[in-house]
């Protein structure tokens, strides 16, 4: 098999098996049982099952955004993240109760955060800085904590709301004052 195609081939067995029990149960043999491979083949792509995991976050939600995030279509990069999350709703909800040190939500800051800093060093350089404080990794976390907070906040409340409406209210918030929105809220 070709890498690609058995990360692939893992990532789909992983994937079903993330349906039927908590991740943390989940072994390396009963993923590579389920892919049809032999278990030193996991660890010749993988070090581990939340390797693994973020791999798929990477290829699932982060890789797709990359030409929208780079032409500074940020709301359109919300809405695509939204969108493939809910066509895999269960794998994601399932995904999303995952908590520790590789939680689902450290995972999806850790990505978002990074494509994130590239964006904004991009445009302002490594020594841009906000009033002398604010530094390009210092904004890249603090926008990648917000949406890490609304994307699992979101996937566990059932995903209630659609893809583009949830990227609107991130824009809205984004782009508002505390004042405003409260004042919205009323």
């Amino acid at each position: 098999m070709e890498k690609k195609t058995t990360n692939e081939a893992l990532a789909e067995s992983f994937k079903k098996l993330v349906l039927t029990q908590p991740i943390e149960k989940i072994t390396i043999k009963e993923i590579t049982d389920n892919a049809g491979v032999i278990r030193p083949t996991f660890y010749n792509h993988f070090q581990d099952k939340y390797e693994l995991l973020e791999w798929i976050i990477r290829e699932e939600l982060i890789e797709p955004i990359i030409p929208l995030v780079n032409g500074g279509f940020i709301k359109e990069s919300l809405i695509l993240i939204f969108t493939n999350v809910e066509n895999e709703k269960e794998f994601y909800m399932h995904a999303a109760r995952l908590e520790g040190q590789n939680s689902f939500a450290s995972i999806v800051q850790k990505l978002i955060e990074e494509r994130l800093k590239e964006y904004i060093i991009s445009k302002c350089g490594e020594d841009g800085h906000f009033r002398k404080w604010m530094t390009p990794d210092m904004l890249a976390e603090y926008y990648a904590r917000s949406i890490r907070f609304i994307t699992v906040k979101w996937i566990l409340t059932d995903m209630i709301i659609p893809p583009s409406e949830l990227a609107a209210l991130c824009e809205t918030v984004f782009e508002s004052n505390l004042d405003e929105i409260i004042g919205q809220m009323k």
